[in-house]
């Protein structure tokens, strides 16, 4: 399973048991929360109308059966006939959107016996109420309430019952209950588990797009390392590329914030330490194998300089001697150009950079061996300006046109064309096999020049890649007829 899959299925595990629980507890409080509210505000109410029964109850006016009918005794008390009046009264209030239209207060008073003195309903007058839990446990002092199902086995039947003591002269001489059916409060019940059913929905969406969210940074980060991590693997020492092929440009390292960002610069510093250990490899390998067939003819012609030789075998011996130093020399020299250059990212032009200027300074450097060997240097068009180095563009058509120097036969001409942003340089020599294309750039790589010998250096075309790389450029190699033909295409400017 990928990165991304698995934090996606543990986020929404995690999160999903989390409100699974976080709603199921406040679902099943709401309810309980409501009715303890409901309660606590009954037992005020049923305080409060206990006080207030005291005076009629103490002056006999709410004793049962003072009249012929039942509960008629009761009709000249003034606190049953303002309840009974407020049972009435016409009421239409808006209750946070719910309209309340009836006023849903019972309330009964029982004597010390328990025994129904007045029902505002008139339900119960006369019935003995005694062992109902909130008049027996009232009538020993306690607090008596509890809650009954009108309909047995429908919650929603169910009626609260409050009461509170009636006192006359510091005594218990009866109780008041205020009951009050839960149905009237259900609707407000429904309506806060439907909002909090609804908020936690979007509590878990949130939380959902939430880890998404991080999931996907997460996993483009990681991905951004990975790919990190898979660039900077160069091709290994020897492994042939495609000159024409655009140069791969340095890469800098993923910016990425916290624990990520430092294993991005440990990365980075492990890739530092893995390409020095390379490049050093591959240059001793290389340089060895290069330096061998020098070291190899001045130890030659040495050891023959010590024997008693006629003077023409000793100037021939001197001469190989000196051109294979000459030779080290253009090994070393070439070597500490292209080490400078590996060590570097890019490219620091500023200014703008004519190719016209870079071309015509290279043909200046060159032109004194050119002229040697009897090549004439032309320059043809006049190219493009833009922001390169000027120094590392004439040391890459320097190279280029010793190339083609050595490549051209005495009497022909060498081509530096400009168009654009490309400068190209053309030669009338033998050209490169076909299977030597693909190798040209390689460090130490050299084909033989038309005298049969292999006196270059394989370090030229190698700077050249450089330069073009920092730059962002590409170079392209093709035959012509007759020569080589080496285009440099620099970026836009």
């Amino acid at each position: 399973m990928r990165l991304g899959l698995r934090l996606l299925f543990a986020f929404f595990l995690i999160n999903g048991i989390a409100a699974f629980f976080v709603l199921r507890v406040f679902m099943a409080e709401i309810k309980p929360s409501v009715r303890e509210v409901m309660e606590d505000m009954m037992v005020d109410t049923a305080n409060i109308l206990a006080e207030l029964a005291s005076d009629d109850l103490a002056a006999g006016r709410l004793n049962y059966g003072s009249s012929s009918s039942a509960g008629s005794g009761s009709a000249s008390s003034p606190f049953a006939q303002h309840v009974r009046r407020y049972a009435t009264r016409p009421i239409d209030a808006a209750i946070w959107g719910f309209s309340k239209q009836s006023l849903d207060y019972r309330i009964y008073v029982t004597d010390t016996k328990g025994r129904v003195l007045f029902d505002s309903e008139n339900r119960a007058v006369g019935a003995d109420y005694s062992q109902w839990r909130d008049v027996a446990l009232t009538l020993r002092g306690e607090y008596g309430a509890r809650s009954t199902r009108e309909v047995q086995g429908d919650d929603a039947s169910g009626v609260m019952h409050v009461a509170a003591p009636i006192y006359v002269k510091g005594q218990i001489a009866g109780v008041l209950t205020v009951a009050k059916p839960t149905r009237t409060v259900q609707r407000f019940i429904d309506r806060a588990e439907r909002k909090v059913f609804m908020g936690g929905l979007l509590l878990l969406a949130l939380s959902a797009a939430v880890g998404v969210a991080v999931t996907l940074w997460m996993v483009w980060n990681v991905r951004r390392l990975r790919d990190y991590a898979l660039s900077v693997q160069g091709p290994a020492d020897g492994e042939r590329h495609d000159p024409g092929a655009p140069p791969t440009p340095a890469l800098a390292v993923p910016e990425v914030p916290g624990e990520l960002g430092d294993l991005a610069r440990a990365m980075d510093r492990m890739r530092a330490r893995l390409e020095g250990r390379d490049y050093i490899e591959g240059y001793v390998r290389a340089l060895t194998h290069e330096l061998k067939s020098p070291v190899a003819a001045i130890r030659g012609a040495g050891e023959l300089l010590q024997d008693d030789l006629p003077a023409t075998d000793r100037a021939e011996f001197a001469t190989q001697v000196v051109q294979q130093s000459e030779r080290l020399q253009r090994i070393i020299d070439r070597l500490l150009e292209l080490s400078k250059l590996e060590q570097r990212h890019h490219a620091e032009g500023r200014a703008p950079v004519a190719l016209q200027a870079c071309a015509e300074a290279a043909i200046a450097q060159t032109r004194a061996r050119a002229t040697q060997r009897g090549i004439t240097l032309a320059l043809a068009g006049a190219g493009a300006s833009g922001p390169w180095e000027a120094e590392l563009v004439t040391l890459a058509l320097t190279n280029l046109l010793d190339n083609a120097i050595d490549f051209s036969a005495s009497g022909s001409t060498v081509r530096v064309e400009l168009e654009g942003a490309t400068v190209a340089v053309q030669d009338s020599g033998p050209g490169v096999p076909d299977y030597a294309l693909p190798r040209l750039g390689e460090r130490f790589f050299t084909t033989a020049r038309p005298s049969g010998e292999r006196s270059g250096s394989g370090l030229g075309l190698a700077i050249v890649q450089r330069v073009m790389a920092l730059h962002g450029g590409r170079t392209a190699v093709r035959n012509t007829t007759p020569g080589l033909r080496v285009a440099l295409e620099f970026p836009a400017a």
